[in-house]
């Protein structure tokens, strides 16, 4: 029984590093289920390479990208088989500028992934690589399309169609020479026949250097703008690290100042325990005072009263 879908479309989501242990995890969970056969075929799946898993996460998070690289494909493949050279050219701009879209998806995907490898530290030639070979070769895409793959693959690539082919797109038939019976006539009718193919072929060149310059000046001012976008991109950037150091010196400056208060809390709690014990203390002096008072009071009083009776009893003898 093949492991659940969902399984694996998690197991090649997760970066390479993450791989084995959630693998074994998920081996583990269908054995405790009482599930050996899916607990196997887990076990039989094999981590990616980086570059491999850089792929499979564009084909399971972006599949209607990788679809649009297939009918890409196909398109290439016709315009071979038909030798239809300006459209082969055309599809080859677009292959580049397609499969170079598809590797910066592949770094923003790779960006948001958890636990992924840094940036400087994608193998994003490979990718390229990889994408390249399923526009030439239909196994390769089928692969990238399911997002299992396990290495990535290499790109022979397209090449130009040769130049006799090119020939063959304008439509040009060669006439044959016209039947006069006489060698004279039928020089001249291959000599202008000549002239025609090699005026056919230099008008053809001209239009494939028009073509290549006409593709050259857009892509160069593609290529302005897009480097007008990376310049505001990365001030932006830098302006946002900016911004997160000075708040990252602002957190440590309340952080500082907490502690500072904390300190003086401690301290302050100290002494005001300090100060409790010394009042309780006091009281306890002050209630043993007056006690001493109250006793040297009574003692006094008894002393007068005595004296008193003492007085008042001599008094009367005489």
């Amino acid at each position: 029984m093949p492991p659940p879908r969902d399984l694996v479309r998690r197991l090649y989501e997760e970066p390479p590093d993450r791989f084995v242990a959630t693998r074994d995890a998920a081996v583990a969970e269908a054995r405790r289920a009482g599930d050996p056969a899916t607990a196997r075929e887990i076990a039989r799946l094999r981590r990616p390479t980086v570059a491999a898993w850089l792929v499979n996460l564009l084909a399971v998070r972006c599949p209607e990208l990788v679809a649009d690289l297939g009918q890409l494909a196909e398109a290439l493949r016709a315009a071979q088989r038909d030798l239809r050279g300006p459209r082969l050219r055309e599809l080859s701009a677009q292959r580049r500028a397609v499969v170079a879209a598809l590797v910066a998806e592949v770094r923003r995907l790779a960006a948001d992934a958890e636990g992924g490898p840094p940036g400087g530290k994608l193998p994003l030639a490979e990718v390229e690589a990889t994408l390249n070979a399923a526009l030439s070769d239909t196994a390769v895409a089928e692969q990238v399309r399911t997002g299992r793959l396990l290495r990535a693959a290499s790109y022979a690539g397209f090449g130009e169609v040769p130049r006799p082919q090119l020939r063959l797109v304008t439509g040009y038939e060669e006439p044959a020479p016209a039947a006069t019976g006489q060698p004279a006539d039928r020089g001249r009718a291959v000599d202008r026949d000549r002239n025609r193919r090699e005026r056919d072929e230099r008008a053809t060149e001209r239009a494939a250097r028009a073509e290549r310059v006409r593709q050259r000046r857009a892509l160069e001012r593609e290529l302005a703008k897009a480097r007008t976008d990376q310049g505001r991109a990365e001030a932006e950037l830098a302006g946002a690290a900016d911004a997160e150091h000075d708040g990252a010196e602002e957190l440590a400056d309340i952080e500082r100042s907490l502690a500072e208060l904390e300190r003086r809390r401690a301290e302050a709690e100290q002494e005001l325990s300090r100060r409790k014990l010394a009042r309780r203390g006091a009281e306890r002096t002050v209630t043993a005072a007056r006690r001493r008072t109250g006793e040297v009071e009574g003692a006094i009083e008894a002393i007068d009263a005595e004296e008193g009776t003492a007085t008042g009893s001599d008094g009367g003898a005489d």
